[in-house]
């Protein structure tokens, strides 16, 4: 599990074909720091597993690898990065440690592109204190998304602003332009979406009404609460 607050603006290294999947090494020296082999590291909201063996995480390179299987790069942006792309990267969460953004899987549920962008204001010295961001919505998770609900977008915790049919907006301050690759990103583009997973439990419950089958239970004679007749019998 993650929670969208992405520690580090990381870059790719190079990228491997291997058939139908691809190995892709990335350069991320804070998420990379205390790695291990088999830990989970969210790419641009994907989470992969770090592929390395214990003696190249040794070597202090600030990188790592991991490998995306067809399926990843089918279902994501993952696909359309080369070498010298910028990438969001978080760690997957500790138990115990504070939730800043909300509850992410690192599962793409779809990708969508950005529509536009709409600057909002400036300060007194000209710098913009906060940008809206219109991106496409697929119509698989459009009923997902509410007002002020969340959105992972490229692995960054967003609060929705407005949820149309087929698109949606937030509105991002400058620290998010500035440390996620959300600042630089440009109309057309396309990123990984992942709605919030409480929504979709909420409808598969709605889905199922009737109760699970239960275990047979020993016959108990019916009688109503508080009667005692017959206990002395």
């Amino acid at each position: 599990m993650f929670t969208g607050i992405i520690e580090e603006l990381g870059e790719v290294v190079s990228i491997e074909e291997i058939g139908d999947s691809s190995r892709i090494r990335l350069r991320g020296p804070v998420v990379r720091d205390g790695a291990r082999h088999g830990d989970s590291i969210a790419v641009n909201g994907v989470c992969l597993t770090v592929v390395d063996s214990p003696e190249q995480l040794a070597a202090d390179t600030g990188e790592f690898s991991a490998d995306v299987m067809a399926e990843t790069l089918h279902r994501s942006s993952l696909g359309e990065l080369e070498p010298g792309s910028r990438v969001n990267l978080e760690r997957a969460m500790a138990l115990g440690a504070r939730l800043g953004g909300h509850l992410v899987q690192g599962h793409v549920d779809a990708t969508g592109r950005l529509l536009g962008r709409e600057p909002g204001e400036r300060d007194k010295d000209g710098n913009l204190r906060w940008e809206v961001l219109r991106f496409s919505l697929p119509e698989s998770i459009s009923r997902y998304l509410v007002e002020k609900g969340s959105i992972t977008v490229d692995g960054v915790s967003l609060t929705v602003v407005e949820a149309a049919r087929d698109s949606f907006t937030v509105s991002l301050i400058p620290a998010t332009l500035a440390l996620t690759t959300l600042g630089a990103k440009a109309v057309g583009e396309s990123v990984n979406l992942e709605v919030d997973v409480l929504a979709k439990y909420v409808e598969r419950l709605l889905e199922s009404r009737t109760l699970p089958n239960l275990p047979n239970l020993p016959h108990v004679p019916d009688r109503a609460v508080g009667d005692t007749s017959g206990e002395n019998e």
